[in-house]
């Protein structure tokens, strides 16, 4: 998969609007053309069925597998070439496993999961830390059939416990432990007390032990890895051809109620998305190597971590640690070391490295590497000229979510190379047709520089959520109703549009925080905090930060105001607050403060003022406050942050 070579034009970013224009006018056409990318089982007899707004069904007829194309098509010409490179500072292993390699394993563990009951159609979740065995368990599930739902190792017993109540997973596949900065983070305490938790039993819990940490096993339902791995050497499983709108995972991503929605995902179309961005976005080829820095936790380490590289026959390299461990160079030296030729991290982890030694960034060979992409959360200016400058790299920003799978906006170099602007992710990524709307109106916003809300006009393209996993009143009522008498996906962000058709973000609409690139619901934080004995109620915003680019801020109103008169006693109580999160949510969720109050500013309605709140955090005009009922509530507020 060579990258192709697109006619230009005089007129700068005339080529990329034509193939922008064709994909969403020539629609199957198009897309047809991008199915070729990968191998079909039986060639699809429908491009695109869109008969039942907003729900889209790609590649309809086709049949395929997507770990035969992630791994299996590569053998015969790839085989002795690096699939998968595992690097864990955090336990000092480096481990490379060729196509050949990582096929085999792949068919052990999914005759593993076989053999503990999994069948096509069945759920997996996975509860794992940054390890090879975890991708191998990604894989297999599709291999057979089955659905995979990773959580993020971060996360804590009631969050983990819902997530296991809505996949409903035959088998939980997990380890002992993780380990963040030579710390060792026990996996099966928390995975036991979810399954406590838990209304559903899995059947079986398939542990890797890594010999960081003891546990304890249940008898009758947990099983050893290592033990089923041995009896399952040389073991052949074919992959488990399948309809291109077959599930072939879910993904939790968190929303503006306490439940976590579950993102359900293609085969099919998944595939041939991913297969053209890294053709037209991501510009990688095969037998190059591709680092992301994220974690299969979270859908960038599903769409590059695992699946695209490999479906474009690169080595994909798999972190376990720190950017700045042992020292602020680690990265880099990878790069040298395994020749890395498209890289893609966060901003939040840029703006470490910025308080890092800046010698870091030159101590290293990284000529092989082209480009630098950063998504997750809005790119500030200051932080990409300082990275671009440093590295002497083009940075490519890219904006998306969870629930598309792969870009929203970015520059597409691979069709043709134009300049990125700092600030902005760039213009509308080929199959999206991207539009501007009126919160308040529904009206389309046409001209530059207008506020509004970023939005697309279904059908949504391949890669996208399919709906709600077992919701599709929910899919249809949270996404496609937002904007009024408009019947568009909102992607709950704010936007703007220069003359040059460059995308700036400026914000959510809703209540969804971004820390450091992770998605955190705020009434997730507000229900776990209310759990405390001591909460009458509670609000948590989020609020600018330079590091993060969000953090969480908890107000409080106690049943006793009393507990919280003496600074000391106020002090120990916003630990406990903050434990009872990391307990039930994770260190990930903790807010940054917990601020006691008498009352919380609100409507005389009752409703909650938010964003008045937020704006009074980021020392800015709380806008119109006509509606309020007792102003005092939020001076206290402004006066509780004022500088002392």
């Amino acid at each position: 998969m060579a990258n192709e070579t697109h006619p230009q034009s005089a007129t700068p970013g005339a080529a990329y609007a034509r193939f922008h224009q064709r994909s969403l006018t020539d629609r199957d056409a198009f897309w047809s053309e991008q199915a070729a990318l990968i191998d079909w089982h039986t060639p699809p007899t429908q491009v695109c069925d869109y008969s039942n707004p907003p729900f889209a069904r790609w590649f309809v007829g086709g049949t395929t597998n997507l770990c035969h194309n992630a791994v299996d098509r590569h053998l015969a010409t790839r085989g002795d070439q690096a699939a998968l490179i595992f690097v864990s500072t955090e336990t000092n292993q480096e481990r490379t496993y060729t196509y050949s390699q990582l096929h085999a394993e792949v068919q052990r563990m999914a005759a593993t999961l076989q053999s503990l009951g999994v069948v096509k159609g069945d759920r997996v979740l996975l509860y794992m830390p940054m390890i090879p065995e975890a991708a191998f368990a990604m894989l297999a599930c599709v291999r057979i059939g089955a659905l995979h739902s990773v959580v993020f190792g971060g996360f804590a017993s009631v969050s983990l416990a819902s997530r296991i109540d809505d996949a409903q997973p035959t088998v939980i596949v997990s380890a002992d432990a993780g380990s963040r900065s030579g710390k060792v983070l026990p996996y099966k305490p928390l995975l036991d007390e979810a399954i406590l938790l838990a209304a559903h039993k899995p059947a079986k819990v398939l542990m890797v032990d890594r010999g960081l940490a003891t546990f304890t096993r249940v008898a009758g339902r947990d099983e050893d890895y290592a033990t089923w791995r041995e009896q399952h050497a040389g073991t052949t499983v074919p992959c488990e051809w399948v309809e291109s709108t077959h599930p072939s995972y879910t993904l939790y991503t968190s929303g503006t109620t306490g439940k976590p929605k579950g993102v359900q995902r293609d085969t099919g179309g998944y595939a041939v998305a991913l297969a053209a961005s890294m053709r037209h976005i991501f510009c990688g080829n095969p037998g190059e190597t591709y680092f992301s820095t994220s974690d299969i936790g979270w859908v960038v380490g599903h769409s590059y971590i695992i699946y695209a590289p490999l479906l474009t026959g690169m080595a994909t390299l798999m972190y376990e640690g720190l950017p700045t461990r042992p020292d602020a160079a680690i990265w880099w030296s990878l790069v040298e070391k395994y020749k890395v030729t498209v890289m893609f991290s966060a901003p939040t982890a840029v703006r470490v490295l910025k308080k890092s030694d800046p010698a870091a960034l030159s101590r290293h060979d990284l000529s092989t590497l082209r480009a630098l992409f950063l998504a997750g959360e809005p790119l500030d200016e200051p932080t990409a000229q300082w990275i671009s400058q440093s590295l002497g790299r083009p940075i490519i920003d890219n904006y998306w979510q969870t629930e598309t799978g792969w870009p929203i906006l970015t520059i597409c170099n691979g069709v043709e190379p134009a300049p990125s602007k700092f600030g902005s992710p760039g213009k509308a990524v080929y199959g999206y047709d991207v539009k501007l709307f009126d919160e308040n109106t529904g009206e389309e916003l046409h001209g530059a520089g207008q506020k509004g809300v970023v939005a697309i006009e279904g059908p949504l393209p391949p890669g996208c959520m399919q709906t709600v996993w077992r919701d599709d009143a929910r899919f249809v009522n949270t996404y496609w109703k937002s904007i009024p008498g408009r019947m568009v996906y909102s992607t709950f962000d704010w936007g703007i549009r220069d003359e040059d058709g460059y995308y700036f973000i400026l914000g959510r609409t809703d209540d969804v925080i971004n820390v450091a690139g992770h998605r955190l619901g705020t009434r997730e934080i507000e229900e776990s905090l209310s759990s405390h004995a001591a909460v009458a109620e509670v609000a948590v915003v989020g609020v600018a930060d330079a590091l993060k680019g969000q953090v969480a801020m908890a107000f409080v109103v106690l049943r006793d105001a009393s507990r919280a008169e003496k600074p000391e006693d106020a002090l120990k109580l916003e630990g406990e607050m903050m434990k009872v999160v990391d307990e039930q949510l994770g260190a990930v969720a903790r807010p940054a403060r917990v601020r006691f109050v008498a009352a919380l500013p609100k409507t005389r309605s009752g409703k909650l003022l938010r964003r008045a709140i937020q704006a009074v955090c980021e020392g800015r005009d709380a806008g119109d406050l006509t509606t309020i009922e007792d102003p005092s509530a939020l001076y206290q507020i402004r006066d509780l942050l004022a500088p002392r």
